[in-house]
């Protein structure tokens, strides 16, 4: 079965901290300990299991510190230079870089190595399955390569009633197996939910239930019966 996209604000704030290592604990402390003279870095795994989150934590330490991130992704107008002064370069979502994109950040590459500057990057795949050119795909596993896996349901759980607790709502079992049949899996996305259902239920001055969610879900347009055996209704108002 498929899960529903959801329309949610912007992610919240990307920190070591707020991160939920999971199995992933030592991607998080080689990149806690990341230096000026560092190895690059590459983080590989699928949708969802914190390569973005961990770069964005990366990023806001080197920020907080008082130095400048060059951050560079598939989209991001060209050309991609390294200027003087950097001191991080990261690359998200390789394994969707175009032609221009890979030779653009093979440059950064080289160019950072030059400097001394860290580089950090990350896709879906590992550095030898992307589907870059040689050169890019070769510097890519170069450093230190880390696999991240995604939370396990019941790590994810205990993350979701974590954060529930904080905000002080009861996220009960019959809840959250709505909400994780209904939503996408990934962590950010879930926590972006839990944080709408408490907004939700506030402007409703209701209790967190099933039906609340099932409310919310509707308000926000997707059909909350949608996952059915063999397929999904898609959201209402969507074209046939």
């Amino acid at each position: 079965m498929r899960q529903l996209p959801l329309s949610l604000g912007p992610a919240p704030d990307c920190t070591f901290d707020s991160f939920l290592p999971g199995a992933n604990a030592a991607a998080l402390q080689h990149l806690r300990t990341l230096g000026a003279s560092s190895a690059p870095v590459y983080l590989w795994g699928p949708t969802g299991s914190g390569k973005t989150h961990l770069l964005h934590a990366l990023a806001a330490r080197v920020l907080k510190a008082g130095g400048v991130v060059g951050s560079f992704q598939p989209g991001r107008a060209l050309p991609w230079t390294l200027d003087a002064g950097w001191s991080l370069v990261i690359v998200d979502r390789c394994d969707e870089l175009g032609d221009e994109a890979q030779r653009a950040a093979f440059a950064l590459f080289e160019d950072a190595a030059a400097e001394g500057v860290p580089f950090a990057a990350a896709g879906r795949l590992p550095p030898v399955d992307l589907p870059l050119r040689d050169d890019l795909r070769t510097r890519l596993g170069w450093g230190h390569v880390f696999a991240l896996v995604p939370l396990s349901e019941a790590e994810t759980r205990a993350a979701l009633r974590r954060e529930a607790d904080r905000r002080g709502i009861l996220l009960t079992d019959e809840v959250m197996s709505h909400l994780l049949t209904r939503c996408p899996r990934d962590l950010a996305t879930l926590m972006q939910v839990v944080e709408r259902l408490d907004r939700f239920s506030l402007s409703k001055a209701r209790h967190v239930t099933v039906p609340l969610l099932r409310q919310m879900l509707v308000e926000d347009g997707i059909d909350p019966e949608a996952l059915v055996r063999g397929g999904e209704r898609p959201p209402k108002g969507s074209p046939p």
